[in-house]
């Protein structure tokens, strides 16, 4: 049983913010946005040792306002949509940025999991442990099998004319995302919380995020689970190049599949 203290209740409510500060800015209602912003001041003035975490979450819902306001920009002007898509993903190193600030002026250490994996470690599951490579290895397969509607639906013409367009949003989105969601945030909560709190977080907001893109709620708490799969892999790797590699491949069975453009 969970006991509620003050703690948990500051946590939860921090939390709340944050994800209604995504939705909210990913709507574009500007009022929303300014309250929920507003509150987490009002509430970092009063947050003592967990002042850093406040301006977290301060400093990514601002610098997510910049990026919305920056693609809408970038929407209303004549360039083809492949153009206009890749710009738009590019403009998430605004929330890189944002973060960075913070770490560097709070003198926290920026990213956390830049080494290699060791690929002969043996990692622990739920039920038995398994050698990293073999984990990684079945993962790459799994995430492969987003590529099966294409065989049967989509002609190589298709895959030929979206291949470069596909492997430079991939690139670009997986690398971005992977280095907001799971190298800072991620390794930024679990410095204060648990890592149980710092997973959920990540992963529930990695996925409020692609409502900006124009998903539906449900569907982007979907992409939570991903985040999940994501952070799981980061923590047992001790390393984001196989979830951006993972990220990207089913970045790119999206884009072949048509699920993007």
């Amino acid at each position: 049983m969970v006991t509620l203290s003050w703690k948990n209740i500051f946590f939860v409510l921090l939390a709340s913010l944050f994800f209604i500060g995504i939705i909210v800015i990913s709507l574009n209602i500007l009022s929303g946005s300014l309250l929920v912003l507003f509150i987490l001041l009002i509430i970092h003035a009063l947050a003592g040792k967990y002042r850093f975490l406040t301006s977290l979450f301060i400093s990514f819902l601002l610098s997510f306002l910049v990026y919305q306001y920056v693609n809408n920009y970038i929407d209303s002007r004549d360039m083809s949509l492949e153009i206009k898509t890749l710009i738009k993903r590019s403009m998430l190193i605004f929330i890189v940025f944002g973060l960075v600030f913070t770490k560097i002026f709070y003198k926290q250490r920026t990213f956390a999991f830049t080494k290699l994996p060791k690929w002969n470690k043996r990692i622990t599951l739920p039920f038995h442990t398994i050698k990293l490579s073999n984990f990684l290895l079945i993962g790459l397969i799994v995430s492969s099998t987003i590529f099966i509607p294409l065989f049967i639906y989509k002609e190589i013409s298709y895959v030929k004319q979206m291949l470069v367009f596909g492997i430079l949003f991939s690139v670009i989105n997986a690398s971005l995302e992977e280095i907001i969601w799971r190298d800072i945030l991620l390794s930024s909560l679990k410095r204060y919380v648990s890592t149980f709190y710092a997973i959920v977080i990540t992963s529930v907001g990695f996925g409020l995020l692609h409502i900006s893109i124009g998903i539906p709620l449900i569907i982007s708490l979907l992409f939570s689970l991903g985040g999940l799969f994501y952070a799981t892999v980061v923590l047992k790797t001790n390393s984001i190049y196989p979830a951006i590699v993972f990220h990207f491949v089913i970045n790119l069975g999206m884009v072949f599949n048509g699920w993007i453009i």
